[in-house]
């Protein structure tokens, strides 16, 4: 894992950059990402590290995150390129490679995919994904029902959490990415 110099540094710079609310945020993520890769035999150091910096984008403004998106050599998607609330997770994980020198693509992927997951998805992107819809801060209806998923199995929670998404993207209108709908192809398949 990266030193506590550095991680003082990356804490540094989401104080700079966050608001105090979304600071909170991803230290709870970063905390639950690392209970969830112990209990999944995943590496720790990673897990705090991705859960740490997942948002560290997801307050600059539209066209800023719209022009990394543009500029991105991650693969994106059409529909992604559309959406932005979606903007956060690709700019994110082209921001720590390029303030940070993070170029572990485990930790890329986690970051890229927190928000729309993703067919094949790694371990730690699973781990990554899972914490921020469960961290400490969260409080929606059912966020006790996911958390009591991500006890008891990473592949029940992934499918409950997409199921979840999912669902909440359709009522709301919204277009769903097709690196979401892989995903949820790939535990569907793995949950029968």
């Amino acid at each position: 894992m990266a030193d506590k110099k550095t991680i003082g540094i990356y804490k540094a710079y989401l104080k700079e950059h966050l608001s105090k609310k979304r600071y909170t945020h991803s230290v709870n993520v970063a905390n639950s990402a690392v209970e969830l890769a112990k209990r999944y035999d995943a590496d720790a150091d990673k897990a705090y590290i991705a859960g740490l910096l997942h948002d560290i984008a997801k307050e600059i403004p539209a066209l800023e995150l719209a022009a990394i998106v543009s500029r991105s050599s991650l693969d994106v998607c059409d529909i992604e390129k559309k959406a932005v609330p979606l903007f956060h997770g690709i700019a994110g994980a082209e921001l720590v490679q390029t303030l940070f020198d993070i170029h572990d693509p485990e930790i890329i992927s986690a970051i890229r995919y927190h928000t729309v997951a993703c067919g094949n998805m790694p371990k730690l992107s699973q781990i990554v994904y899972l914490a921020d819809l469960i961290s400490a801060d969260r409080d929606y209806k059912d966020v006790k029902k996911m958390r009591k998923y991500a006890e008891q199995s990473l592949e029940k929670a992934m499918f409950e959490a997409l199921k979840f998404s999912i669902k909440d993207s359709v009522e709301k209108g919204n277009t769903i990415p097709v690196s979401t709908l892989e995903a949820y192809n790939d535990f569907a398949d793995n949950s029968k």
